[in-house]
């Protein structure tokens, strides 16, 4: 199952900050547990995995889907890691979460799913929908989805919108002006460790 439910602090203090996954912030440091205080040198297969893990846990994957896009990344030619990172940021879920119409990848997603995204003057609700250079992404013209969006539009998730967007936020329209470059992607992480961790397995 791809949406986790459990308790997400736990998740952020052990694999630090991930902004599609929670708003959250924890007051305590360390990892959670009583064995998250034990300092020990983790070994390579633990950082691959860590890796591995935020992109699962930020972009809301599960195994399977994320393996799945590795495998079109490593058909690309090109860095594998970066293609793998453009392919989870153009996911249209992703794509909302960035201009800020959800406050995180999972509310996003909701707002796919009830069928409030309109892509190309064409109701989207499939959340993996690649978006492409030129796509006009808009929320439906219903009172509902407005009032949704514009309480989260004034305090995105993130700060920065990337240069691949514009957003006209009267309108609630936004336009993909390209894909998105490597420094752009909204997460921490070592992409190389993950195409390791696949590599491997």
């Amino acid at each position: 199952m791809s949406r986790y439910r459990g308790p997400r602090l736990k998740i952020t203090r052990r694999l630090g900050d991930l902004p599609g996954f929670t708003r959250k912030q924890s007051k305590k440091v360390g990892r959670a547990g009583e064995h998250g205080q034990q300092v020990r040198k983790p070994s390579e297969y633990a950082l691959r995995l860590e890796e591995k893990q935020k992109l699962r846990y930020n972009y809301g994957l599960s195994e399977k889907q994320l393996l799945k896009n590795v495998k079109i990344a490593k058909r690309v030619q090109g860095s594998t890691g970066v293609i793998l990172l453009q392919i989870l940021e153009m996911r249209l879920d992703n794509t909302i979460f960035r201009l800020g119409f959800a406050p995180t990848i999972m509310a996003a997603r909701q707002l796919v799913n009830h069928k409030h995204i309109i892509v190309n003057n064409n109701i989207v609700s499939i959340c993996s929908y690649q978006c492409k250079p030129g796509d006009v992404i808009k929320i439906k013209n219903k009172s509902s989805s407005n009032e949704i969006v514009r309480k989260y539009i004034e305090y995105p998730g993130l700060a920065n919108l990337p240069n691949h967007l514009e957003i006209n936020k009267g309108k609630y329209e936004a336009k993909v002006n390209g894909i998105v470059e490597r420094e752009w992607v909204g997460i921490q992480l070592n992409e190389l460790l993950v195409v390791e961790y696949y590599s491997r397995k």
